[in-house]
């Protein structure tokens, strides 16, 4: 019964967990920002538990187990009294499904087929194939997030759909209020009733200008068309009276803000990208300590590591990619070569918790260092910095792979390193070193499963060999803080000694010290050799948090480096003590836009995303990179918070601006902007010649781009256009003559909050000192440009993007200024 109740309520949590992430319950929006896919995968993880333990409920079996978490396979032996080897229900009913051609024959000890194949591929995998194979699925997952899910380039603009020109408006119907057309083209395909158009006027040259709202078809006869009107009523019937026409029917709305790229994201992310980062509960929980902040992926963390005390250390075992690399590793190379092997037991045992001392210990100085030896994130890295060029080199082009930095080779050979530790002894890196797997070996001091030895042991050591995390003692039994419960040592144990029960039962079980192991209490030693080696982790922790403060960002000082962050990337402060520096931003930006940082912060920004708006600019329709951060470093915005969202401001350079130096006419930075939507840039006249009466002379002159400081959000198109063009292809700029920077009243910064409220507040602020009338609401970057799209004065705050310009000579036409 006891068991029944531990099940039924694992049961009840998932399913509760689960129906919060499909009905969009507040529960899914704590642990991802307003997605609930990860609490979708992880009731469904609840509910398996809960299956696994309701079916060993029914077989207690003669040691009386509550919970029997047996689930290798178990050593072909012979069997005379024609008992099943199984020792749970679950596997007595594999063995009526699986065909009794793929089972071995326990009377005559002779292999099945499915035994020879797992053997085929390794002892491990005969011994433990479900372990083996969870791993197998795990690891081939996150490869698949990372270079599936996060790829962007499968990504399509929406189609134009079909257009149908040339049509009259004729009038509204007075009873049905619907809209009357006629005389139109039919196009290649005819309209058909029900779909919803667009309608715009054919004789506005801007289609922003000429949409005339959207409408649902109603009837359509040989000579006319009948439309309602999906928005307001009124305001479409001015729409239609004032305009010119002809009009022009659209299956697709071209005004619409373009989203391809975040919606081919959201459609390909069936479990969240960042599902690994989000458990490993290090990453989430020193972010949550360094910058004394909530973060979303705690909750994740906390779930995985209550699993983890019923499958202790399971992550280790089971789900961990970059444990299964290791394997792999080791494996294909590691075994070959020998001459560097050490002992099971050196001052390098105890590694893993000394490093996750001092990672906490800089997380509570404000430093995050856990990036560099988290696991998730160890691996993440070394995909992006040594996978991902050869995929985007050979997919896109090897000219569109950004160069590598001294950070890159330092991420590489710090990954490259953790696999050739797998030289010193197999998968050393996960027994000794790493400090992820510290905290699951913490939380097996509150499991309640565990390994146990009976008394039926025959001492013949071949648990010890196969065990892959140096947990079983000399005597046999168990090292509870670093077993992961992978079971393999039960699936070569030739007399079904070992068995996976709750760490209380003590039936039939073997006497403990029998061989002697030579492990002992902690004594003076001991306690030294603990004492000294905290202390070291310590004085390490606070050591690396005082050098990473002296030669980090120094954000106060008037010369600090301030790079340009993603969208959505809280304060710079915050955001070097949230971000993980996993990588997963870069990946699933398009175009390389977010480059790693170098030394430019020193080690505080080493890996941090930066804009490089010479290589790229940030795309309008995407918000990836907030959707994929596991730590909230970079909120996760929706499209229309993400596009009035600040990165930054672009400065015109007026000395070395082509128009404005008096060189030539050049508009790419305001075509670049306008096609993105923001019309952000405006021109001005300069350097007209003048009659005798003063005034400008017609065709002198250029014009020349001026930033509207309001409207811009630092995209960066505007200065990879000009950089693309004015420097690479021309070679008339040593570099772009607008060049987009960040700093204090140049960028949105937030912890929390509302872009879209923010602009409001600014506006009316605005109106408050303004004495001219105001605009009717906050810009929203679809509109047509204007000179002052607020009605108000320029911000003083706001740096003058054309200083080089006197306010009285709008033209230019009073300096003496050679330019």
């Amino acid at each position: 019964m006891r068991r029944l109740a531990i099940g039924a309520a694992i049961a009840m949590l998932g399913t509760a967990v689960l129906l919060a992430g499909w009905t969009d319950h507040p529960l899914s929006r704590a642990l991802s920002d307003g997605s609930s896919l990860l609490t979708v995968a992880v009731g469904g993880l609840l509910i398996a538990v809960a299956v696994l333990v309701l079916l060993t409920t029914l077989d207690r079996g003669r040691t009386g187990a509550l919970l029997r978490l047996d689930c290798f396979l178990p050593f072909l032996k012979r069997i005379r009294d024609g008992s099943s080897p199984s020792h749970s229900v679950a596997g007595r009913m594999l063995r009526r499904i699986v065909p009794a051609s793929w089972q071995s024959d326990w009377a005559t000890k002779k292999r099945g087929s499915f035994r020879k194949r797992m053997g085929q591929l390794g002892i491990s995998w005969r011994a433990a194939p479900v372990r083996r194979l969870i791993q197998s699925i795990c690891l081939l997952t996150f490869l698949v997030l990372f270079f599936v899910v996060c790829w962007p380039y499968s990504a399509r603009p929406a189609p134009v759909g079909e257009i149908w020109p040339g049509w009259s408006f004729d009038g509204v119907d007075q009873q049905s209020g619907e809209f009357l057309f006629s005389g139109g083209e039919t196009g290649k395909s005819p309209i058909a009733a029900h779909q919803q158009l667009f309608v715009f006027d054919e004789s506005v040259p801007d289609p922003a200008s000429g949409a005339a709202g959207s409408y649902d078809v109603v009837e359509v006869t040989t000579d006319q068309i009948r439309l309602r009107s999906t928005d307001d009523l009124s305001a479409a019937l001015d729409t239609l009276l004032i305009g010119g026409g002809p009009w022009t029917l659209r299956q697709s709305d071209p005004t619409a803000w373009p989203s391809h790229y975040a919606d081919n994201l959201r459609r390909k992310e069936i479990i969240p990208a960042e599902l690994f980062l989000a458990i490993d509960p290090l990453v989430s929980l020193s972010t949550a300590i360094a910058s004394r902040s909530y973060v979303w992926s705690l909750v994740a963390a906390g779930i995985i590591l209550l699993i983890c005390v019923l499958i202790p250390r399971g992550f280790c075992g089971y789900l961990c990619p970059l444990g299964t690399t290791i394997d792999l590793f080791d494996w294909a190379v590691g075994r070959r070569v020998t001459r560097f092997r050490v002992g099971n037991d050196g001052w390098w045992v105890h590694i893993k918790y000394y490093l996750l001392a001092g990672t906490l210990v800089c997380a509570v100085l404000g430093i995050l260092v856990s990036g560099f030896v988290s696991a998730i994130p160890v691996i993440t890295r070394g995909m992006l910095f040594l996978v991902d060029p050869l995929q985007s080199g050979s997919l896109r082009g090897w000219h569109l792979v950004p160069a590598m930095n001294l950070g890159h080779l330092i991420s590489i050979t710090l990954f490259i390193g953790v696999l050739a530790l797998g030289f010193l002894r197999p998968r050393f890196w996960c027994k000794y070193v790493c400090p992820s797997g510290a905290v699951f070996s913490l939380g097996n001091l509150f499991r309640v499963t565990e390994r146990k030895v009976e008394s039926s042991c025959i001492h013949c050591n071949k648990c010890v060999e196969i065990c892959p995390f140096d947990a079983i003692k000399p005597d046999f039994t168990t090292r509870t803080t670093d077993c992961t419960l992978c079971q393999s040592c039960g699936g070569v144990c030739p007399t079904h000694a070992i068995k996976f029960v709750e760490r209380w039962n003590l039936v039939e079980l073997k006497a403990p010290n029998d061989p002697p192991t030579g492990e002992t209490a902690l004594g003076r030693r001991g306690f030294l050799s603990l004492a000294g080696g905290s202390a070291a982790a310590v004085a390490g922790g606070v050591a690396m948090a005082g050098m990473t403060k002296t030669f980090g960002a120094n954000l106060n000082a008037p010369d600090a480096f301030h790079p340009v962050r993603p969208p959505g990337s809280v304060p710079e402060q915050e955001f070097l003590q949230m971000c993980i520096r996993c990588g997963e931003c870069f990946k699933a930006c398009p175009n390389n836009v977010l480059q790693p940082e170098a030394f430019q912060q020193g080690l505080e920004g080493l890996w941090t995303p930066m804009v490089n708006a010479d290589w790229a600019g940030c795309e309008s329709s995407c918000n990836a990179c907030g959707q994929v951060c596991p730590t909230g470093a970079i909120r996760a915005l929706p499209l229309e918070e993400k596009k009035v969202a600040r990165m930054g401001l672009a400065i015109v350079n007026s000395d070395t601006c082509l128009p404005l130096a008096g060189r030539e006419d050049c508009d790419l930075c305001v075509q670049e902007c306008n096609a993105a939507g923001y019309h952000a840039i405006e021109y001005i006249k300069v350097r007209a010649e003048v009659d005798d009466d003063g005034q400008p002379i017609e065709g002198t002159g250029f014009l020349a781009p001026n930033v509207i400081a309001d409207q811009c959000v630092g995209c960066g198109l505007c200065q990879t256009r000009c950089y693309g063009i004015n420097v690479k292809e021309k070679h008339l700029l040593q570099e772009s003559a607008i060049i987009v920077q960040a700093g204090e009243g140049r960028e949105d910064r937030m912890m929390s909050g509302s872009y879209r409220q923010k602009r409001k507040r600014e506006q009316a602020e605005r109106q408050q000192t303004s004495s001219e009338p105001a605009a009717d609401s906050y810009f929203v970057p679809n509109s047509e440009p204007t000179e002052d799209p607020f009605g108000t004065l320029p911000d003083p705050s706001q740096p003058e993007p054309n200083a080089g310009v006197p306010d009285d000579d709008p033209f230019g036409i009073q300096s003496d200024d050679p330019f």
